[in-house]
């Protein structure tokens, strides 16, 4: 045989062997109900897409459910969990770099459909924001899926004003550690709600004004209280729901905002319809996940004009309660399940 040729097939070989390298990456696929570290192919910026190489990722309870089975990615999204990431820009499509908004290796963090358990990451660029400044990639990573829910929840749905008061019970919740502070950033007063005193230590930085312990107090006669002292609820984030909502709702201020986001304590519950005819209350039901890449946008240039320069000048501060290697996603997954964290959980690629 022709040595030369034979040289030239094994060449090429090793080069497509090491094309193959280049264009896999790792990521965290679920698997009998476990996350499993898998090559995958790596994704490629579309014309609209910035490419990001994942630094950290924030976890979410979604993530919890879709590692169960039951929370899909949306269509047109990777199969693997993440809805939040802070890293650098790797490569951009034509319309992204277009839109003159980044530069390659800026530091950003982006709002993902689905497939942030990865080395990279694709984001439409309408998705993606700069990183507020002074803030770690840890730190970054928890924003964007949690600033963003508490953000459309509290002000797009929930109408919420300054001096006005906000119902954001499960309080020690990682949600809950964002929507706290930010409302308190904006001038409201804010009443939460936990299982224990323990709970409530915990969570006194957050400094909520009002937190009910809802193994001794009954939460629908706090606010019933709280009513007759002139704080009546404006509007209420309310991950919790089960029959906590229906007596809850007759203590609302005129015109209030209930807008539920999740159904942890039940999907059932009774309610007095009088209340809500004689003052004029809105039940809303809202999920960030189901919004279009339009809306999110929107939603999202609004957080970095109104929040991000809250974050810089120190009133609101990312809450991390834990970081940990990328290679401990189900260790990170089982904190949120047994309820530990106050504050998010972070997942970290060096």
């Amino acid at each position: 045989m022709d040595q030369s040729k034979s040289a030239g097939r094994g060449s090429k070989r090793r080069s497509y062997r090491e094309r193959k390298v280049f264009f896999t990456m790792k990521a965290m696929l679920v698997e009998n109900e476990q996350l499993v570290l898998k090559e995958v192919e790596m994704p490629v910026a579309k014309t609209d897409e910035i490419l990001i190489k994942v630094r950290a990722i924030g976890i979410n309870r979604a993530d919890l459910l879709q590692r169960s089975g039951k929370y899909p990615s949306p269509k047109g999204w990777p199969a693997w969990p993440g809805l939040e990431v802070a890293g650098t820009i790797k490569s951009m499509g034509e319309e992204a770099t277009a839109s003159g908004k980044f530069q390659i290796g800026d530091k950003v963090c982006a709002l993902l459909g689905g497939g942030g358990y990865s080395e990279y990451a694709c984001a439409p660029y309408g998705m993606v924001m700069p990183m507020p400044r002074n803030l770690s990639f840890e730190e970054a990573s928890t924003l964007p899926e949690a600033y963003a829910t508490s953000y459309l929840n509290l002000f797009w749905e929930g109408h919420l004003k300054e001096g006005q008061t906000a119902f954001i019970p499960a309080g020690a919740s990682g949600l809950a550690s964002v929507a706290i502070p930010m409302a308190k950033a904006f001038g409201a007063r804010v009443i939460t709600s936990v299982l224990s005193d323990e709970i409530a230590e915990r969570i006194i930085t957050l400094n909520a004004d009002v937190i009910i312990n809802s193994e001794k107090e009954d939460t629908a006669e706090v606010l019933k209280r709280e009513e007759a002292c002139g704080h009546p609820v404006n509007m209420s984030m309310d991950c919790l729901c089960g029959e906590m909502l229906g007596k809850s709702l007759p203590y609302m201020a005129e015109g209030g905002y209930w807008v539920v986001i999740s159904t942890l304590a039940g999907i059932e519950t009774i309610v007095q319809l009088r209340p809500v005819l004689t003052k004029g209350l809105h039940l809303v039901g809202s999920m960030l996940r189901k919004r279009s890449k339009e809306e999110k946008t929107l939603l999202l240039n609004e957080v970095v004009e109104n929040v991000w320069p809250k974050i810089e000048e120190g009133a609101m501060k990312p809450s991390v309660y834990k970081v940990l290697p990328f290679e401990n996603a189900n260790e990170a997954l089982d904190i949120l399940a047994r309820g530990e964290n106050v504050g998010k959980v972070v997942l970290k690629i060096d």
